[in-house]
């Protein structure tokens, strides 16, 4: 069967029990290249969906196919799949080197050649003089570095992580993040990186696959998750608190806070009933009403000051917005005070009920 991408769920059902599915007629196409996250709340399916891939979970129904051929009754070692694991999965008894050879010796390559490999991946992961250490004696963040270099040794077709950081603090996750794009970004190797962390996802991929109980919501780039959300499930998985409840008459969008001015490129795809949502930091306000279109009078329900930014509740015939300015945002507004709301009509986006 020919496929426009690299990686090809068809239709695919997972079960364990003959009963739940897990994953629901999963349908999904990644690119030869692509870095695509996998993202959702534990329990979404995501990292069944990787161990099916793997190989190490088969399919209840449908099809894998990778590069144009069907995976689902090939053994995982014969997939040419490099595979990263939250617990790093390292040999104890072996010393970083044998780690990495590991994988190399089982596949016959010769002795000479799996010495200039091993010395490349430790290089490519910053460990060069860490050859001869054993796990043990490693920082988490070392041992998920030799993790990495094992999986991507014997020069995959496709790398998968799962959940790779969650283990690591702050700092060090905010250093893996950065070598891994800079290895996915030199080597070109497609990778798939599930995470239920939206600001990891969003850093990483050039895609971001969003599943919630076993079903794909969307799949697109990490921009149009926060400007242009499918549903408001997706709206609040990334953040999204503003969401104002709309009626379509005579091609004129009617709110509880007024008429709104829409004109989203999906307009022609909206119900008569739609939710409208904009995130906290397009919104404008002003003391005066200085805006020709979306401007509503409302007053300032709290103010909260962050440090960089400056957070204001704003209620508007009973709907409660959220504003983000920057800064000390305006100056000589306090709670109570009137204020004007603009929503401009290029960061609004329309999503059915």
């Amino acid at each position: 069967m020919e496929n426009s991408g690299f990686v090809v769920f068809e239709k695919i059902d997972k079960s364990y029990d003959g009963e739940v599915l897990v994953v629901k007629n999963l349908n999904l196409n990644i690119s030869k290249g692509e870095f695509v996250t996998m993202l959702g709340p534990s329990g979404s399916g995501k990292t069944t969906t990787l161990m099916m891939l793997a190989g190490f979970e088969t399919p209840t129904n449908g099809e894998i196919y990778l590069d144009n051929k069907p995976i689902s009754k090939i053994p995982p070692y014969e997939r040419e799949i490099g595979m990263v694991f939250q617990n790093y999965a390292l040999f104890p008894h072996m010393t970083v080197q044998e780690n990495l050879a590991f994988p190399l010796e089982v596949r016959k390559i010769s002795k000479s050649d799996v010495a200039t490999r091993v010395k490349k991946a430790l290089d490519m992961v910053e460990l060069g003089e860490f050859g001869n250490r054993f796990p043990a004696q490693l920082s988490g963040g070392q041992q998920q570095r030799v993790a990495l270099a094992r999986a991507l040794i014997a020069s995959p077709r496709l790398l998968l992580l799962d959940e790779p950081l969650s283990n690591l603090d702050a700092h060090l996750r905010d250093e893996m993040r950065d070598l891994i794009v800079t290895i996915q970004k030199k080597l070109n190797v497609t990778t798939i990186f599930v995470t239920h962390d939206q600001e990891e996802a969003v850093l990483l991929a050039d895609k971001i696959a969003l599943i919630f109980d076993g079903e794909l919501q969307n799949y697109t780039s990490p921009k149009n998750y926060y400007e242009q959300p499918k549903n408001i499930k997706a709206a609040k998985f990334f953040g999204g608190v503003n969401f104002i409840k709309s009626k379509k008459i005579n091609n004129e969008f009617i709110s509880d806070i007024g008429k709104i001015n829409y004109v989203g490129e999906n307009i022609n795809d909206l119900n008569d009933e739609i939710n409208i949502t904009i995130r906290p930091e397009n919104i404008k306000l002003s003391k005066t009403n200085d805006f020709d279109h979306n401007s509503f009078k409302g007053n300032i329900k709290s103010i909260i000051f962050s440090g960089t930014h400056t957070r204001y509740k704003i209620i508007i015939n009973n709907l409660e917005l959220e504003c983000s300015l920057q800064s000390l945002g305006i100056k000589n507004i306090n709670q109570g005070d009137e204020i004007f709301v603009h929503l401009p009509k290029d960061k609004i986006w329309g999503m059915n009920d």
